[in-house]
């Protein structure tokens, strides 16, 4: 490459990062920006797998979701978080090379009681620096990998996961004997009144051996996981301004995802699904949901709900969660509230909490 191309190419970069960081400071309101040019999200399109684990660049955002929740020999708690970012700075016939409106985030985190560990990756897409391969299945950000052992990742599982940061590394196997599931309406998630909408499918049934890597010592954990698919043009509408958001293990070995969208008027948006213990995933209706703030804590400064008491009394579910360490602050780019939960109550259990917007 010429120093003329070069300069041309790295001119573009800061340019197309510079744009993707303006959204991102918008908050997640930000992804309520009008999708015009970008393929739509429709109700009744089936999902298909292993196809839709890849890549969707004709939509706006994606992203590749893990969360687990882990304990040492000791019984010391510990939480994990992978996720990769796909955001299209355009829309339109993609472009090759230096040349494609992909760009990619990735964020890795470790958290215990006393600690919270966390790294952050940007990458342009289409020159092997981030992206998502198939056959086998590989999602990566430089060195960071979501990569599965064989081509038949229809199950999602068994993946490798590695990430490290400046003070903390981790590197984990996920398996899983059970199919994904899927979200919303057969993978078609509401997001408002009006209709914003995603797709969206999880892998709740992950089983988590590994080693965490901290200050030097290794630590061996085993625990569950969860990974969340999403893509969408439009998820959220103009005038939501965040969400909280909680993945859950329940005791019993169902599941449940739930999530509050809140709205510059002081209203919410609920919506959520439950997982039997025989897989079969069932929507829950906004009405039959109550997620209720118990606690704040100041994080960062400013005021972050960070216990929840969540009622669904059509499941004879009351519960309240507490989080693994309140102060689990991702300060990255894009500033959020992510860390394990244990919850208690009408059932016990253990799962994750993302707030953002705060």
């Amino acid at each position: 490459m010429s120093a003329r191309a070069l300069a041309c190419a790295l001119t573009m970069l800061a340019a197309l990062f510079a744009g993707l960081a303006s959204s991102l400071g918008q908050g997640f309101s930000g992804l309520g920006a009008d999708p015009g040019g970008f393929a739509p999200v429709v109700r009744g399109r089936a999902l298909t797998f292993p196809a839709d684990h890849g890549a969707h660049p004709e939509h706006r955002i994606e992203w590749w979701y893990l969360t687990a929740n882990l304990k040492d020999a000791q019984g010391a708690s510990y939480g994990v978080q992978w996720t990769l970012f796909r955001q299209a700075a355009m829309p339109g016939a993609q472009g090759e090379g230096w040349s494609t409106q992909q760009l990619w985030m990735g964020h890795a985190a470790l958290t215990s009681a006393g600690t919270h560990r966390f790294a952050e990756k940007f990458a342009r897409g289409g020159v092997g620096q981030a992206g998502v391969e198939m056959k086998p299945f590989n999602a990566f950000i430089d060195d960071w990998q979501m990569k599965a052992f064989s081509e038949d990742a229809s199950a999602f599982a068994p993946i490798e996961l590695t990430a490290s940061g400046k003070d903390f590394a981790y590197r984990l196997r996920l398996d899983s004997d059970r199919p994904v599931v899927l979200q919303g309406d057969a993978g078609y998630s509401i997001k408002s009144d009006r209709g914003q909408a995603s797709y969206y499918y999880s892998q709740p049934y992950l089983k988590v051996t590994g080693t965490l890597m901290v200050d030097g010592k290794t630590i061996e954990v085993t625990g569950q996981g969860w990974i969340d698919r999403e893509w969408s043009s439009q998820p959220l509408a103009s005038d939501q301004t965040g969400w909280d958001w909680f993945s859950l293990h329940l005791d019993s070995g169902e599941k449940l995802m739930l999530f509050r969208l809140r709205h510059a008027d002081g209203k919410n948006f609920y919506a959520g699904n439950w997982i039997g213990t025989d897989g079969k995933s069932e929507p829950i209706a906004a009405d039959a949901i109550a997620m209720t703030p118990l606690g704040t804590t100041q994080v960062a400064g400013r005021s972050i709900p960070t216990a929840w008491r969540i009622e669904i009394p059509s499941r004879a579910l009351n519960i309240e969660s507490k989080p693994l360490n309140p102060q689990s602050w991702m300060d990255t780019r894009f500033q959020y509230w992510e860390g394990p939960v244990t919850v208690k109550g009408t059932q016990n259990g253990i799962g994750y909490l993302e707030m953002t917007g705060y």
